[in-house]
């Protein structure tokens, strides 16, 4: 008994060191999800009490709540009390909803993980996401009993999903965003790859970690880059087209309903769905356009109109049609997606340090530009297809763009344009970076003064000279067999020296020789007593010696 009780004891005492951890993280996760739905209720219990014609008590306008959070979240909705009969899906998730949610559970892994240091990171987040799911499950199964439902398929696949994420991505955030080498499972599973290429740049050691870390750093940047710069000029498309079809657009919106609760209703909708149409104009610009219904596209390239079926929606009367002033203008976003990737890459490749950083090759940019026009492709598509859906069946069984279609010409676009534009820029930063630092090698050489320029322009010549002088001299009083000559007479002999004397006379133009030891350079250096032992000195050492007689 006493050895399972020592036993059992430390792991008694690890359950009840983690479970305020675990309690607190349960509790955020709870607290989140009740915040979001909170927040439905209040705005739906508002709109059901300011309508003149309610058609449903309060557990209706509740029931209405509790499906529009699932809403937000992804899931498909299926809604029951149609004219036909037949269930009719809804699937168009408001995206600013979405951004919501999203940030009610990175906000609850944040301070989950940032209440309890001590506690392991996946002790925060599996508490977050359980007590969000728990409130997710009832608030789906309150929500089967209304008017709307949602479909148990996407409410499985949706709700887990975006709760992971969120979650994950806060307590990441609550540890300083830590990176590191790949786990050593995920290095062993690509070392199966057939491409080298791949295997090279993923199967990555320690060593090698923060290389892979700068590029994949430079890659999401310019990615992220690319796709604020295709949502945002989808955003001022839209604005460009509402302006100029104000008159349809503020025609369709007073159609709509009568009283001010209606009309603040569809604003309210308008603004929530304003991401989506954001999405929806770069759909536009990267050409392959909106799906409105079966048959009717409108795209920058197609000429189709909105079908007849369509609803009155201010949003929905701004759609452009082809050839308009919008849809010429509608190519300059992809073009200007691309060169900021390429731009982004570039300052990953060539560091502004003055060329002292490591350069990226050509393929290296080349790979880079496509990886990032890869990742920003996928972000396209998967907003796409957030944002758009069903909104019934037939003639509205998909509304909104393909997403297949959108994130392959944004890859398209991004890639052609940004791989010459990121090899050009490369190049140009490179050559600069070079001329840049060999101008300062100049100008610390220039600045040196007129010391350092003798150093290099004099001392080396008159120190060739000397030397030359020398065998010269010897040759001259020896001769070439070594017996006096006619140069060994006193005038042949002296001859030499008067050249030296001549070369080596002190000029007013040079100071001293600034290559000798600091401390050698006084004030008795520059006195005329001085100066006569120097040269008489330089004169002795450069005669050549007398001839003797041979044996």
């Amino acid at each position: 008994m006493t050895d399972r009780r020592l036993s059992l004891s430390p792991l008694l005492t690890r359950m009840r060191d983690r479970s305020p951890g675990l309690a607190a993280s349960l509790l955020g996760g709870a607290l989140a999800a009740g915040l979001g739905l909170g927040s439905f209720a209040v705005l739906v219990m508002v709109l059901w009490i300011s309508s003149p014609y309610p058609d449903s008590g309060p557990g209706g306008a509740l029931h209405v709540a509790a499906a529009l959070w699932l809403l937000a979240h992804g899931v498909e909705l299926v809604r029951t009390d149609t004219l036909s009969g037949q269930p009719m899906p809804m699937g168009v998730t408001p995206l600013l909803l979405l951004v919501l949610t999203v940030w009610l559970l990175h906000r609850a892994g944040r301070d989950a993980a940032a209440a309890d240091s001590e506690a392991a990171p996946r002790t925060a987040w599996a508490g977050v996401v359980v007590g969000y799911l728990s409130v997710g499950a009832a608030a789906a199964l309150y929500a089967s009993g209304g008017a709307l439902r949602p479909s148990w398929v996407w409410t499985a696949v949706c709700l887990p999903l975006l709760a992971a994420g969120a979650a994950g991505a806060g307590v990441w955030t609550a540890y300083g965003r830590p990176r590191g080498p790949l786990p050593a499972w995920v290095r062993r599973a690509v070392g199966v790859l057939p491409l080298s290429g791949v295997r090279r740049f993923v199967a990555l050691s320690e060593a090698e970690a923060p290389e892979a870390s700068r590029f994949l750093g430079g890659v999401v940047r310019a990615a992220g880059g690319g796709v604020a710069v295709l949502v945002g000029g989808g955003a001022l498309l839209v604005g460009a087209s509402l302006v100029w079809h104000g008159g349809t657009a503020r025609d369709s919106f007073l159609q709509l309903t009568e009283g001010w609760s209606g009309r603040f209703a569809v604003l309210l909708l308008c603004l929530a769905l304003v991401p989506n149409a954001a999405v929806w104009g770069a759909a536009y610009g990267l050409g392959p356009g909106v799906v409105l219904g079966a048959g009717h596209v409108a795209g920058p390239l197609s000429a189709a109109s909105p079908g007849p079926l369509l609803p009155a929606f201010p949003l929905l009367a701004a759609v452009p049609g082809a050839g308009g002033p919008v849809s010429w203008v509608s190519g300059v976003v992809p073009v200007v997606a691309g060169v900021t990737v390429a731009w982004f890459v570039v300052a990953a490749a060539v560091p502004g340090d003055g060329g002292q950083g490591v350069v990226w090759s050509r393929g290296r940019t080349v790979a880079a530009v496509a990886v990032a026009a890869g990742v920003c492709g996928v972000a396209l598509a998967l907003l796409a297809a957030l944002a758009g859906g069903p909104l019934g069946v037939a003639a509205l069984a998909h509304f909104g763009p393909v997403w297949w279609q959108v994130g392959g010409a944004a890859v398209v676009w991004v890639g052609v344009v940004g791989v010459p534009v990121g090899v050009g820029v490369r190049g140009w930063r490179a050559r600069g970076d070079v001329g840049t630092g060999a101008g300062r090698g100049r100008g610390r050489g220039l600045g040196c003064g007129l010391g350092g320029w003798l150093g290099w322009g004099f001392r080396v010549p008159v120190g060739l000279w000397l030397s030359r002088a020398r065998r010269s001299g010897a040759e001259v009083a020896t001769g070439p067999t070594g017996s006096a000559g006619s140069a060994g007479s006193a005038d042949g002999a002296g001859a030499p020296a008067a050249v030296l004397d001549s070369m080596l006379e002190p000029s007013e133009h040079l100071e001293p020789y600034d290559f000798l030891p600091a401390d050698s350079v006084g004030p008795s250096w520059h006195e005329d007593t001085s100066r006569e032992a120097r040269w008489a000195a330089l004169k002795e050492a450069s005669t050549p010696p007398e001839p003797t007689d041979s044996a």
